[in-house]
């Protein structure tokens, strides 16, 4: 089933000054139909928060509105659209949208979920998008790009942007998860 287009797949998650927002191109098609992030059974996700510390313990997928309290949101580029990248971006992504979210809420840190998304934002190829932390840009938080924990994705798999984030999460605040 197809839902209409001004349906969001899977809701935001924001709030103002939340300490890191997570940023994945659309929701996959089993986190669109549970309705939590990152919720396949073979997603890198929630583990990989609790291995480089951003999280105290491992969350399970229906557990991500209690990370709000603990400042970490999440939305996605494409609200409309669920599955593999060729099958979401079937929808409308709104950078303008996401960049006035981001300015709207300001947290201090964003982190894309894949270059994929990265590249989506910047209007650069995604071989043109390197991981980690980005340059800055002029009046925006900033940005982190991820290694996808996507299964899919098990090819190009690197944990280090992850750490790298982790450890700028820790100066940011004095601390860890």
């Amino acid at each position: 089933m197809v839902l209409p287009p001004t349906v969001d797949r899977l809701p935001d998650q924001l709030a103002d000054n939340l300490r890191l927002v997570f940023v994945g191109t659309a929701a996959s098609q089993r986190s669109a139909d549970v309705g939590h992030y990152y919720a396949h059974p073979g997603n890198r996700f929630w583990r990989t928060l609790h291995q480089t510390g951003i999280t105290d313990r491992r969350y399970e997928p229906h557990e991500f509105p209690a990370l709000l309290k603990r400042g970490i949101g999440f939305t996605d580029l494409c609200k409309t659209g669920a599955g593999m990248d060729h099958q979401a971006l079937a929808f409308p992504i709104d950078i303008p949208a996401f960049r006035e979210k981001m300015l709207r809420y300001r947290p201090g840190l964003i982190a894309f979920t894949s270059k994929k998304a990265a590249s989506l934002f910047c209007g650069r190829p995604t071989a043109a998008i390197a991981l980690g932390r980005q340059p800055a840009l002029a009046d925006f938080p900033v940005v982190f790009v991820l290694a996808s924990p996507s299964g899919a994705a098990s090819g190009t798999w690197s944990i280090a942007p992850w750490q790298e984030l982790a450890d700028a999460l820790g100066s940011q605040d004095g601390r860890a998860d």
